[in-house]
């Protein structure tokens, strides 16, 4: 019983990892998840308003906003009742002040640990030997590289995201993948506007397999395919965003955002489609208290499904989400509650994130300075 947990995941993993020929709609889903408590609390409205280090995710332009000469953020969470580990991390620095050109690196990470690797569990003579079952990891891996400026104009700002993609299962699968992004915003008084544009050069994820012949034949008799490479090929994307700041007090104001995801693999299920392009909305708030504490709404993920006792008739759904943010000097901390992914058991996850900004050490003073 101590194994189920986990081989439920890791038939979950295996939908994901090793069909790569019937994943290309969804390749690469692992990155659609989001980063920052703060976009999660707001059901990842963000493309206009981003202006932290998680811009590198949500819209690379937004990394000009960032006034600090250092930042470094962080989140974790779970699925799978902590089976699945989802972990982020960035940090980047300040190049250019005037230009507010800012350079960043974050990784994400999606992977199930420890996973019981059974094929080797039946000896030739039929025994049973537990002492074969090895643990295993399947875990996919993003390392991104962003850079961005103002443009010409104040109210503009323009900033870019490479990426390369790890996926790995065990010591037998892997693949290596390569993508960029680019992104736009627009901020003047009070609006903002962002243009989000990822995977622009179409994603590719090369797979490779390594079996032994032990492994091939254990595959063979007992009904599986032997996995064999192949390409998946992620498609461009295209995120529009506005938001509004709106100041109700001197210490007090609201800033409603909108998203709008358009995909160009084809059809899906959200709230608007067509056969060659879908688009899924999302919209959030934040409500902001001198600078020190955040409270945010969100509602996204709109899906048709069928009906609990006419399945010939469908209803519309959403998720609704919800957050807090503190302010505690350069720490920034954020907690959402929302559905990590839409494929946990419970309804609900907790996420949690953390955002420093650090400040430059002055320079020493040189001698025979009157300091």
């Amino acid at each position: 019983m101590r194994y189920l947990p986990k081989l439920f995941a890791l038939t979950f993993s295996l939908n994901l990892f090793l069909l790569p020929s019937q994943a290309q709609k969804y390749s690469n889903e692992f990155l659609a998840i989001g980063v920052g408590g703060r976009a999660h609390g707001m059901a990842g409205a963000q493309t206009a308003l981003v202006s932290d280090i998680t811009a590198a995710y949500w819209n690379p332009a937004g990394l000009t906003e960032i006034r600090a000469p250092f930042q470094i953020a962080a989140m974790h969470a779970e699925w799978f009742v902590g089976v699945a580990q989802y972990d982020y991390f960035s940090f980047g620095k300040s190049l250019n002040q005037d230009q507010r050109s800012f350079l960043s690196l974050s990784v994400i990470r999606l992977g199930i640990d420890n996973i019981p690797y059974t094929i080797n569990l039946v000896n030739p003579d039929g025994s049973v030997n537990y002492d074969n079952v090895s643990p295993f990891s399947a875990a996919d891996y993003a390392l991104m590289v962003s850079y961005a400026r103002q443009l010409g104009h104040p109210a503009l700002a323009l900033g870019g995201t490479v990426k390369v993609i790890r996926r790995i299962i065990g010591s037998f699968g892997g693949c290596w993948g390569f993508g960029a992004d680019l992104g736009l915003q627009y901020r003047k008084n009070g609006w903002m506007l962002g243009l989000m544009g990822r995977d622009l050069t179409t994603t590719f994820n090369a797979w490779s397999f390594t079996l032994t012949e032990r492994e091939k034949q254990v595959f063979l008799q007992t009904g599986n395919e032997l996995p064999s490479g192949g390409t998946e090929i992620t498609r461009p994307r295209f995120i529009l965003g506005a938001a509004r700041q709106f100041r109700i007090s001197e210490k007090t104001s609201l800033l409603p955002a909108v998203d709008l995801d358009l995909t160009t693999d084809g059809r899906r299920n959200t709230l608007l489609r067509t056969s060659t392009m879908s688009a899924d909305p999302r919209v959030g708030i934040e409500a902001d208290y001198d600078h020190i504490v955040q409270l945010r709404l969100g509602i996204g993920n709109f899906q048709y499904v069928a009906k609990d006792f006419t399945t010939s008739e469908k209803r519309l759904t959403f998720q609704p989400n919800f957050g807090i943010g503190l302010r505690l000097g350069r720490l920034q901390l954020d907690y959402a509650l929302t559905d990590i992914g839409n494929f946990s058991q419970v309804l609900y996850s907790h996420i949690f994130s953390v955002r420093i900004d650090f400040k430059e050490r002055p320079a020493p003073p040189s001698e025979g300075s009157n300091l």
